[in-house]
């Protein structure tokens, strides 16, 4: 008795000519048009639509966050510098989620004690956003800025030049710590960002109250942070953030 064989179907094989060889003989159809990038762009956009080709979207990664122990190991070695201003910088980042470009230019102005909210302006898309912080921030942060106003200063970050610290000099400042902190992975602007965001879900606050202080497009734009793991909103907010790692 005969027995079927079970050996794999047979993965059809294309032919097809190097590119490199047939954009030489487009070459020679298109060089009297004297294209430049644009043509060339449009051009290839038409032939996408008459082969029915579709542009690939790769797909969101999921952010690596920091787990709080981590955030905690963390903020820990930044306290023992007593750095008033890194102190200020790091929690501000933790706990309004702004972006390391809109930090930058924070206005001491721009900050509401009596609300505890800050104005983001022209933040990510040109748009303006208010986020929050929690009362328990109010006072340290008062006192700094007061500290600041005395030396005459604009901007709530700035540096002994008298002028709004970079985007480069607030990274490498949470570089430092990272290192004395001795975690592996860098601390970065965005992962904390990522870290409050990704925390707000946990605690089981909806899409549609963090997009307000989140400064995304839609709801839809959240969903990232809900694989992992604000007047209503405001409320929402400083009824969870006293649960907060720091």
């Amino acid at each position: 008795m005969k027995h079927s064989s079970l050996a794999p179907p047979k993965t059809e094989t294309i032919k097809r000519t190097s590119s490199s060889k047939l954009a030489k003989k487009l070459v020679k159809h298109i060089r009297s048009e004297r294209p430049d990038y644009n043509y060339l762009r449009d051009l290839f956009r038409h032939l996408r639509k008459e082969l029915n080709v579709s542009v690939g979207v790769a797909p969101k990664k999921l952010p690596l966050v920091p787990t709080e122990e981590e955030i905690k190991q963390y903020y820990e070695v930044v306290w023992k510098t007593q750095n008033i201003q890194h102190m200020i910088m790091i929690k501000t980042l933790l706990y309004t989620g702004v972006r390391v470009s809109e930090l930058i230019k924070i206005k001491i102005s721009d900050v509401d004690f009596g609300a505890c909210q800050i104005r983001i302006t022209q933040g990510k898309g040109g748009k303006d956003r208010i986020v929050p912080f929690p009362v328990s921030f109010r006072e340290i942060l008062s006192v700094y800025v007061s500290k600041m106003q005395e030396k005459g200063d604009v901007h709530l970050f700035e540096s002994s030049w008298k002028k709004p610290f970079s985007d480069r000099g607030i990274r490498k400042i949470l570089m430092k710590y990272t290192q004395a902190a001795g975690i592996k992975d860098s601390v970065s602007p965005h992962k904390l960002r990522h870290f409050l965001l990704t925390w707000l879900k946990k605690q089981g606050i909806d899409d549609a109250l963090i997009q307000p202080y989140s400064g995304h497009e839609s709801r839809q734009s959240l969903e990232i942070y809900s694989r992992l793991s604000i007047q209503e909103a405001q409320k929402e907010y400083n009824e969870n953030i006293g649960k907060f790692p720091i």
